[in-house]
């Protein structure tokens, strides 16, 4: 059907104070497809809800191809074949687009440095990005991390405050790190969030086999507790390793 049918009706909002960013999608899902779209617009809020009380609907955009209503822009995806995850569903995107980003920057500044992208020092400007990307998703939103943290680390089971300074303790060694700064001070404050952070994760997932969200992301994440966390707290370990091992004037 979809590779048959050139034409399609879309119905969208299209206001002064409000153009429906969904319709703008489903008009160039619809282009791009080689459909030819008889665009209309629902110009004010009357003409919107009418729209939807007569075809029974909840939301706009709505598309028609060939007399049949496809729906509003997930359904246009689903009905060219997009798999579409569930609102729940677990995903490791944002994961791996941090990693891959703060990947991306270390190779950069190595390259700005030192004229090679391929150094020793990228890889520490890496660990420290990363520590730094991760304090500042959880930064976002303190309180929502807080109380997901709050569901496994020992530490800020112990001691409340923990789980709502440990963002800033993350960031800051973070930063220190990537500068080489006060390690008296970077070094600990890694060893303490990487060391607590790893042991309470083992003992969470690994030895209680307790199914939990991972914090590590921020407090809207739907990664699983485990790996994740576990390589983002052996991180931290690692650099405060490598900063007691490598002289101040040897990177």
């Amino acid at each position: 059907m979809a590779k048959n049918a050139k034409r399609a009706t879309l119905y969208r909002m299209v206001m002064p104070e409000h153009v429906c960013p969904f319709g703008r999608k489903a008009k160039h899902l619809l282009e791009r497809r080689g459909y030819k779209v008889d665009d209309r617009w629902l110009t004010t809020r009357a003409e919107t809800d009418a729209f939807k009380a007569e075809h029974g609907v909840a939301t706009t955009p709505q598309t028609f191809i060939d007399g049949t209503r496809i729906g509003g822009y997930d359904d246009l995806r689903r009905f060219f074949g997009a798999a579409l995850p569930a609102k729940d569903a677990t995903s490791y995107r944002p994961v791996i687009a941090l990693f891959a980003m703060t990947a991306l920057m270390a190779l950069a500044a190595s390259k700005a440095a030192f004229g090679t992208p391929l150094t020793l020092q990228a890889l520490a400007w890496f660990g420290a990005f990363s520590m730094c990307a991760l304090a500042l998703l959880k930064l976002q939103d303190v309180e929502r991390f807080s109380t997901m943290f709050l569901n496994y680390d020992l530490l800020a089971q112990r001691w409340v405050p923990y789980a709502t300074l440990y963002p800033f303790i993350e960031g800051g060694a973070g930063v220190l790190m990537a500068a080489r700064l006060l390690p008296w001070l970077s070094i600990p404050l890694a060893l303490l969030a990487g060391g607590v952070g790893a042991v309470s994760v083992v003992k969470a997932v690994y030895i209680d086999r307790r199914a939990l969200k991972c914090a590590c992301v921020g407090g809207t994440s739907n990664v699983p507790l485990g790996a994740v966390s576990l390589l983002e707290n052996l991180m931290m370990v690692a650099m405060a390793v490598w900063m007691l091992l490598r002289p101040m004037g040897g990177m």
